[in-house]
């Protein structure tokens, strides 16, 4: 809803002026004298009053007190003649929010108004903000033991919680899918330490970080001598993990000649050394991860069908940020506390403006981008809260808006998925991406002129301006 604005001037001119420039934004009002204003106050709702401080007989002090004497008083900016300002200092010492000098600069009188309409909302919501966060503080510890670092409170994270509490006590091999940066370390860690191995280590291998033969090294372990460079006896990753568990990440990066070993391994429970025939006896429980579909690189080819099989016991698929909504600000939170701590900063909470846009951001980088984001505005804050300005460039411009029409089940054509403007072609016309920004931002606020000037970070005015310019 605009905020509710009455201007009182005894100069038609000015009164009417200041109306045509500020009714695309606020509803406006318009007095000519005191007890005009007064019977508006009386029966409308007025967030902001916008006063000159002399009008023929009446003073503006005067209405000035009225105004504080409401039960809710509004907002209260003077005007003021140039020579006149003593008498505005003298008004903001008794209750007014601040002044202006005529002759007025519009832009000037809206960036006020809008400095006051805010800093009006952050004293309202303060309180209601900061109950908010000892309530998601409370939600956070009260985790069931070993998910506390799976933070969410959604249908979707529910779904997960509940099924590895199913799962982790079993030795079903566990296949984990999901984008970039939705968690897929955790929920491995989280099955392992609510599992009987828990006592023993888990062993993560990064599969896309390592070439095929420094790969079948890593897991398997070489004897001395094997190749070249091999100096001395390596025990493999599965031998460190016997007893425990196995995470192999990005298992869709592996090459085929390891796959047909990794498939013997879980066939058969036995390894051999590179360099060596002699098999040894493993007990490990196996949990892969993949940021791509593997069953459609079965379909073509680049995965194997039998391995496929012994890893998808048990799948899960973790959901992108962007379909847990609910979640954001509970996790913004906890992130929020832990930078804190790390830098010694005393950033206690996130501004309404800044959780509005972390809110309505599409996270394309998922719970890893949140994170960073976050870091990032501690450390750019200087006060005790992440205001909008803190927040990184991408987040600020309404960058990657619009979610994804793709199908979520589809988990490799989630990966890089990106909003209409993002996917058009490429194009070096200013005009051209500027028009497209902006029905863009029209279309997710479902053409709210307002809300699509402050997702675009400029005022309804200049939005105004350049639809006329680029013919939207």
């Amino acid at each position: 809803m605009d905020a509710t604005i009455l201007i009182v001037d005894d100069e038609k001119s000015t009164r009417d002026g200041l109306r045509m420039a500020l009714e695309d934004e606020f509803d406006c009002y318009v007095a000519s004298d005191i007890r005009e204003a007064t019977n508006i106050l009386n029966s409308e709702k007025i967030d902001l009053v916008l006063t000159d401080l002399r009008m023929g007989g009446d003073s503006g002090m005067d209405l000035l007190d009225n105004i504080l004497k409401l039960p809710h008083a509004p907002i209260a900016i003077m005007m003021t003649a140039y020579g006149s300002v003593d008498t505005a200092v003298e008004a903001m010492r008794r209750g007014a929010w601040h002044f202006v000098t005529k002759p007025l600069n519009i832009d000037e009188v809206e960036f006020m108004i809008k400095r006051a309409l805010r800093s009006r909302s952050l004293e309202s919501n303060n309180q209601k903000l900061e109950t908010e966060n000892q309530e998601l503080r409370k939600k956070v510890g009260k985790q069931p033991h070993g998910l506390e670092p799976l933070i969410g409170n959604s249908p979707a994270m529910a779904q997960i919680h509940a099924m590895i509490t199913q799962i982790s006590p079993t030795k079903a091999t566990v296949l984990i899918e999901g984008e970039s940066g939705t968690g897929k370390e955790v929920v491995a860690n989280a099955i392992h330490s609510l599992s009987g191995r828990a006592k023993d280590k888990i062993i993560t291998v990064n599969c896309a970080a390592l070439s095929p033969q420094l790969l079948e090294s890593e897991l398997f372990g070489h004897e001395k001598g094997a190749f070249t460079g091999a100096s001395q006896r390596r025990i493999g990753r599965f031998e460190q993990a016997d007893g425990g568990t196995l995470f192999l990440d990005e298992i869709g990066e592996v090459d085929q000649a390891t796959q047909v070993k990794l498939l013997r391994v879980l066939s058969e429970r036995t390894i051999e050394r590179v360099g060596s025939n002699s098999t040894i006896n493993i007990d490990v429980r196996v949990i892969t991860a993949t940021n791509k579909n593997l069953a459609r690189m079965v379909a073509k080819g680049d995965f194997r069908e039998d391995l496929f099989f012994r890893l998808n016991v048990v799948k899960m698929v973790l959901p992108p940020l962007r379909n847990r909504k609910e979640d954001i600000i509970l996790l913004a939170n906890v992130f929020l506390k832990e930078f804190n701590q790390e830098n010694n900063k005393q950033v206690s909470s996130i501004s309404i403006e800044a959780s509005r846009q972390i809110q309505h951001y599409n996270w394309p980088g998922n719970v890893r981008e949140l994170r960073t984001a976050i870091e990032h505005g501690v450390v750019m804050s200087n006060g005790t809260s992440i205001e909008s300005i803190h927040l990184p460039f991408n987040i600020q411009s309404g960058a990657h808006l619009i979610p994804p029409s793709s199908d979520d089940s589809n988990t490799d054509s989630q990966q890089n998925a990106l909003p209409e403007l993002q996917t058009s072609p490429l194009s070096f016309n200013l005009h051209t991406l500027e028009s497209e920004m902006i029905q863009q931002a029209l279309k997710h606020t479902n053409n709210n002129r307002t809300a699509a000037a402050e997702l675009l970070g400029i005022s309804r005015r200049t939005l105004q301006r350049k639809l006329k310019e680029l013919d939207i």
